[in-house]
């Protein structure tokens, strides 16, 4: 009935004198209910449209194909003993699904998600239990989230509980089961989730929680990891184990209700003893001097972004029983040394192969745990006399001289930039002519000197170069005495080029790189190149052995050849032995990181060379003794 025939009939019956008020509210009421009616129609329109704009500016789920995920780099020691693990917020390595247990898999899918391989992304009957369950409780108890849900929730949305955020995961969801298989989906979900501990991912959890693979886990422990995704710390055995094992049961419990595990399985699983592993994401490096100068050559490379999330597998060049066994003698002769009166010394000792370049042992310190600073990849410090055999290769390789050759300790002055120099020798005294062997092996200042100006101080500088030390070097009359800053890495990798004849690879402390599906970033296989004349290399490996032999670095001794050289610098601040044997060089310094003396008299034949000795023989235990080649066996330059 039309409101105007209402109207009239009311009149015709002869409504009473307030029926027009009434008549008025019934008119306003009309217009209100229709203005609410055209309102809600507004919102429900503008929502409908902010929600289609919505999906419009959702991530594009297809980028998921390319998608890889952070990984945490894992370094190792030569025979492959991790050493350390590198991972920014998320420690993480990824695995393929059929490289994790198939008891995981069902434990989780019982737990969060039964018919994941039934639904399209989501799960009506799941969304209809939840509200159920959500309105009994009176909040939020129950999300209804497939795994699909979670999954993209976690690689694109927020975690706040908000109405369009539940609507954006469903879209996102259907989105993906249109471009993914479901095996692809539970294989990202995964290695995605987070397990508590700042592990991410099944294989970081499963070697965390109970030291093992993924792929070994059994029923007992994997139904106890799948009880832990909805409260990770929460129910973490490490935490609490009297919930995890409540949180298992749950699980279990839930897997022998879908048939999917037998009666006995679950009895079984419930008496199975749980043995934990250890909480592994914060855990410090076993040999943090190497794998710290490991990371910075690799951020250096691939950039800090690849070291923190680019789940490299790095295979070093050192085996960590050596690099303890080198550990352990710094500790020894600091000590030693702080009794012979070389107060807060500091010590650093690189060794390396020869043959490969690869670097054997690496020690900045007396105690990475005091201090982090690498002195021997970060330290420059002035190498004194050990920088002499640097020009007298030079001179050699002119084809002018040999180790024979006689040269003049005299006083002397030069003209240089500030004035007169007036090289002296250390003991103060001159001793007038005597070979180049000689004078090198009693350490004398002049004779090198004067040979460096003779053959010109910039060849000096090319050798270094060559021999791969980049500090600054101006062509001074000073410069044979080693007034430049070198590291100890850079003089062992030098010396290693003379053992072996010039003969070189790029000194590096790591083998090989992969990805983590196996793919190689990085292959430092030894690829040498003759960079120095082999005659002259070995002429000066020659010279040196008379260090040992009866000069300067008799100390240094070890029953069977070897060469190396001494090294003090002016008001001892320094004090090095850096010598070799052909299947080993080392180098070892000692100073003070305030660069104070050490002690009046400190040298380093008298206090260097019995550490590197020490070493050495212990470095050496069961390696065959080996001679070096003579000079005579390559020809001699020609004089230029």
């Amino acid at each position: 009935m039309s409101s105007r025939t209402f109207e009239d009939k009311q009149s015709q019956a002869g409504a009473s004198p307030g029926f027009e008020f009434l008549k008025g509210v019934g008119q306003v009421a009309g217009a209100t209910l229709l203005s609410i009616t055209m309102l809600a129609s507004s919102v429900v329109a503008g929502g409908l449209v902010g929600l289609a704009i919505s999906f419009r500016n959702l991530p594009d789920v297809r980028q998921l194909r390319n998608f890889i995920p952070s990984e945490t780099t894992y370094i190792y020691d030569i025979q492959g003993r991790l050493l350390a693990s590198i991972h920014g917020e998320a420690n993480r390595e990824v695995v393929p699904l059929d490289k994790i247990s198939p008891h995981l898999k069902r434990a989780v899918l019982a737990s969060e998600d039964s018919d994941f391989y039934y639904h399209h992304g989501i799960n009506p009957k799941g969304i209809g239990r939840a509200l159920v369950t959500n309105w009994a409780a009176g909040g939020v108890r129950e999300g209804g989230s497939t795994i699909t849900m979670q999954l993209v929730k976690n690689l694109f949305l927020s975690h706040r509980r908000e109405f369009t955020r539940k609507i954006a995961e469903a879209v996102l969801a259907i989105r993906l089961e249109q471009i993914l298989s479901k095996d692809q989906i539970l294989e990202m979900y995964l290695n995605q989730v987070y397990w508590g501990h700042n592990n991410y991912g099944a294989q970081t959890a499963a070697r965390s929680y109970f030291n093992k693979s993924a792929e070994n886990l059994t029923l007992a422990e994997s139904a106890m990891m799948a009880g832990l995704i909805q409260a990770p710390e929460e129910y973490s055995p490490f935490i609490n184990m009297n919930k995890a094992k409540y949180q298992q049961k749950e699980v279990l419990g839930r897997m022998l209700s879908l048939g999917w595990i037998t009666q006995k399985e679950y009895d079984d699983a419930l008496k199975e003893k749980i043995k934990l592993g250890r909480i592994r994401s914060f855990q410090g490096s076993a040999l943090p001097y190497v794998t710290n100068a490991v990371a910075q050559e690799i951020a250096k490379r691939f950039g800090r972004e690849t070291l923190l999330k680019g789940g490299m597998r790095v295979q070093t060049t050192v085996d960590a029983k050596f690099q303890q066994m080198a550990e352990e003698t710094v500790s020894k002769w600091h000590q030693e040394l702080l009794k012979q009166g070389l107060a807060k010394n500091q010590m650093a000792l690189v060794a390396v192969d020869p043959r490969t370049h690869f670097v054997k042992a690496l020690v900045g310190g007396v105690d990475p745990k005091a201090s982090e600073f690498n002195r021997a990849t970060q330290a420059y410090r002035q190498p004194g006399s050990a920088f002499k055999p640097f020009v007298y290769y030079t001179a050699f390789a002119t084809g002018k001289y040999t180790p024979d050759t006689i040269v003049s300790d005299t006083p002397v002055s030069y003209r240089d930039g500030n004035g007169w120099y007036s090289p002296r020798n250390y003991d103060g005294t001159f001793q007038g002519s005597m070979t180049i062997r000689t004078a090198l092996k009693l350490s004398r200042n002049v004779p090198v000197i004067k040979v460096g100006k003779s053959i010109g101080m910039n060849k000096v500088i090319e050798t270094c170069r060559i021999l791969g030390i980049t500090s600054p070097m101006e062509p001074v009359t000073s410069l044979p005495l080693g007034a430049i800053g070198v590291t100890p890495l850079e003089m062992a990798g030098a010396y290693a080029t003379f053992a072996n004849y010039g003969w070189q690879s790029p000194t590096t402390l790591i083998v090989r790189i992969t990805d983590s599906s196996g793919n190689v970033l990085l292959d430092n296989t030894p690829k040498p190149q003759l960079v120095l004349d082999p005659w002259a290399a070995a002429a000066i490996i020659d010279t040196m052995r008379s260090v040992i032999i009866d000069g300067t670095g008799k100390n240094a001794a070890i029953d069977r050849p070897a060469a190396g050289k001494t090294g003090t610098t002016s008001s001892e601040r320094d004090i090095w032995f850096v010598g070799t044997v052909p299947q080993l060089t080392t180098a070892v310094w000692v100073g003070r990181d305030d660069n104070k003396q050490l002690a009046h008299g400190a040298t380093g034949g008298v206090m260097v060379a019995p550490v590197w000795r020490d070493f050495m023989l212990k470095a050496l235990k069961g390696v065959p003794v080996e001679n070096f080649k003579p000079p005579s066996q390559f020809p001699r330059p020609k004089a230029k």
